[in-house]
């Protein structure tokens, strides 16, 4: 099968498990030369994303505050984070097949990261085994997905507010849930949430890129951009503090990181 359509079937599974072993088998195909229709305009189908009947959606402010100084509290926030990475399965292969004519370096940016994605929730969902927990043993919220699902007729909204937005609080999160885990002496923790941060700079560097290539395209400022569409979108209003050297690594430039620093 051609890896965009591909990608949507992988899209539609709702068992996490073999979807996150499918989609990393997807990359090893896209990376042997599969074929890749960059310009085939595909329906989308009813079932978009598929998802297991748990862990039960709820509003954030239901969810409980944990703490990593209990068994119950690091499995419940390791498994908010597999919640994060499943979620971010979904929304690296729906950009893979949602939007044609891009050029082919998109996809395999996308595919590529889809399989990282898949990595990271594979080691989350091994770790939450060892705590006697699974995926779906706790409550979650669709956040993530819900912004996926509101910019699917718009990728400039889509590269401006997922990746660069959602995604890249990550790189402000993730060193100090990192250091608590640490501290609780769940250093396994630690360490995979050190290849999350390490792969969600490039990530969040891969939206910065083709954001800022589709303004080149459209002819349009990308600051002026990207405040249209957070203000179109409702994106949330990010928080202090600023992981500024992962942001700068991740692409943000001078000028953007010193409009977040001044809000």
């Amino acid at each position: 099968m051609e890896l965009r359509a591909h990608a949507l079937t992988l899209l539609c599974l709702s068992d996490p498990v073999l979807k996150a072993a499918a989609t990393r088998e997807l990359q090893a195909r896209a990376l042997a030369g599969a074929a890749l229709d960059t310009l085939r305009e595909i329906a989308e189908p009813e079932g978009v994303p598929g998802r297991p009947a748990r862990p039960l959606l709820v509003a954030p402010r239901q969810l409980a505050r944990r703490t990593p100084f209990t068994l119950e509290g690091r499995a419940a926030l390791l498994h908010a984070v597999a919640h994060i990475e499943f979620n971010a399965i979904n929304l690296a292969l729906d950009a893979v097949w949602r939007f044609a004519a891009m050029p082919r370096e998109y996809y395999l940016d996308w595919l590529r990261i889809a399989a990282e994605e898949a990595l990271h929730f594979t080691l989350l969902r091994e770790h939450l085994s060892s705590l006697k927990h699974a995926y779906g043993d706790f409550d979650a919220h669709d956040g993530l997905w819900a912004m996926t699902h509101a910019t699917r007729h718009d990728i400039v909204a889509r590269m401006a507010l997922v990746p660069r937005t959602l995604e890249a609080r990550g790189l402000d999160a993730t060193p100090p849930m990192r250091a608590r885990f640490a501290q609780a002496g769940d250093h396994r923790a630690a360490e995979i949430l050190g290849v999350i941060l390490r792969d969600e700079v490039t990530h969040v560097f891969a939206g910065n890129h083709w954001f800022r290539w589709l303004c080149a395209r459209d002819s349009v400022d990308s600051i002026a951009t990207y405040r249209e569409m957070a203000r179109r979108y409702r994106a949330p209003r990010l928080r202090r503090p600023f992981n500024l050297e992962a942001r700068r690594a991740a692409g943000f430039s001078a000028e953007e990181l010193e409009i977040l620093e001044t809000g």
